[in-house]
């Protein structure tokens, strides 16, 4: 049983009542049955990938910015488990949670209720969240929670089939856009992890879980079980994104819009709550490292494709847009970093 500040909560409070422009309203918005579904083919220790595969991610990835992965090759036991100890954090009394997160190695990891973060309007945000860097990993786990005991083992087995599963998607988009194998494999780095949980709410179109925004990543690989929540914007109106049982949602990042040059788009999308069903989800921001320069590849620019965006060092962005919160600073700790 998750514990969150918002549980039984029988009327929107005030504080979590977005603007008319911002809310969802109480239009019902359709699943989306054109978002495409690729089977990857399960394992594939080589990262090869036959030609249809690579071109229906290029596909999904320049029509929506989003696209789910089945038959990834992620083993259901791991997923389930990481699940699981994600649930029994989030379960524990919010006291705990909080003092946990005051504590004095948690340089690497920061847990936030929904009373702790507001928006630029003071509003509050239907969701409890804990993320944390995962880059390297060995090092950066023992910064992670302590409670529940198995936390940092079960996470750990889980990011590291997120790099395998990242970078058999990179290498994907690699090969689609023209560029060189391996291009993502330095490039690249599994460094966040973001837990959520949605409490039900008692009118989910008066607040959101997550505002519209765009992500700071190259990929973003969501988890989001069998509730849905996740809405896209495209073509002027939001569409859902149906939850399918062990699928993980892959979506294109403001970086790789950047890379590619603008072939690819970083599509808007917010996270949605509902009246019956709590929603946890896992989500994995793989970006460049944070010390790296983000520019469109040279192989895409041309005389007649000039470069359509200036060269910046991913940390400025972080730190200059509060990429992943108001606490962005975080992602550079000098303790997960020596």
């Amino acid at each position: 049983m998750v514990s969150s500040s918002l549980s039984n909560v029988e009327i929107v409070p005030k504080s979590y009542v977005l603007t008319e422009e911002e809310r969802p309203g109480s239009q019902l918005i359709p699943i989306c049955e054109q978002i495409p579904v690729i089977h990857l083919g399960g394992t594939n220790k080589d990262l090869q990938a036959d030609s249809h595969t690579v071109q229906q991610i290029l596909k999904a990835a320049q029509d929506f910015g989003f696209f789910q992965v089945i038959n990834h090759g992620v083993p259901e036991n791991i997923i389930s488990d990481t699940v699981g100890v994600l649930k029994e954090f989030l379960g524990m009394a919010e006291e705990d949670k909080a003092r946990a997160a005051a504590g004095e190695n948690t340089n690497g990891w920061i847990y936030s209720s929904s009373v702790d973060y507001a928006n630029k309007d003071g509003v509050h945000l239907w969701r409890d969240n804990i993320k944390h860097i995962c880059h390297p990993l060995e090092d950066c786990m023992q910064f992670w929670p302590p409670k529940p005991p198995t936390y940092r083992e079960v996470v750990a087995k889980y990011m590291v089939e997120m790099r395998k599963l990242s970078l058999r998607i990179l290498e994907m988009i690699a090969e689609g856009l023209g560029l060189e194998p391996g291009y993502f494999e330095k490039s690249s780095e599994v460094q966040l992890f973001n837990g959520n949980y949605y409490p039900p709410c008692p009118d989910p179109s008066l607040t959101l879980g997550l505002l519209k925004h765009t992500d700071p990543s190259l990929i973003t690989i969501l988890f989001q079980g069998e509730v849905c929540g996740l809405q896209v914007f495209k073509d002027g109106q939001w569409i859902g994104v149906g939850a399918i049982p062990n699928a993980f949602v892959v979506n294109i990042g403001n970086q790789l819009e950047i890379i590619s040059n603008g072939k690819l788009k970083s599509a808007e999308h917010r996270a949605v709550t509902n009246p019956r069903e709590g929603r946890t989800t896992m989500a994995t921001f793989v970006n460049p490292p944070l010390e790296s320069m983000v520019e469109p590849a040279k192989a895409l620019v041309n005389e007649l494709n000039p470069a359509r965006y200036q060269p910046r060092l991913f940390k400025d962005f972080v730190q200059t847009n509060k990429a992943f919160g108001p606490k962005s600073n975080f992602l550079s700790s000098p303790n997960t970093t020596n």
